[in-house]
């Protein structure tokens, strides 16, 4: 009986240690990778701002890569070159 409770009471502790994390969802606005424009349009460096963001809407890109009227830009090799410097993965859709 003592070791039973032993055990659960080191389990409680590690509970408590651990640090949950709550993720905010994303909403998907192709509107906030605008400060990517110019680092996708002429190969230019990509700002913090633009990584930030990226990285921000990157569960979203597979819906950016459904719409075609968004799909020319996001799927160019300029914007894999931007997501790839700010070290986020691009999608497999």
């Amino acid at each position: 009986m003592k070791g039973k409770c032993l055990l659960v009471s080191c389990l409680l502790v590690l509970l408590v240690a651990v640090r949950v994390e709550i993720t905010e969802a994303v909403i998907c606005n192709a509107i906030e990778l605008s400060s990517c424009a110019s680092a996708i349009t002429t190969s230019t460096p990509p700002s913090k701002l633009c990584c930030r963001k990226i990285k921000e809407q990157q569960p979203c890109l597979c819906n950016y890569l459904k719409n075609p009227s968004l799909k020319k830009f996001v799927n160019t090799p300029n914007a894999r070159r931007v997501a790839s410097t700010c070290g986020t993965p691009f999608p497999r859709c």
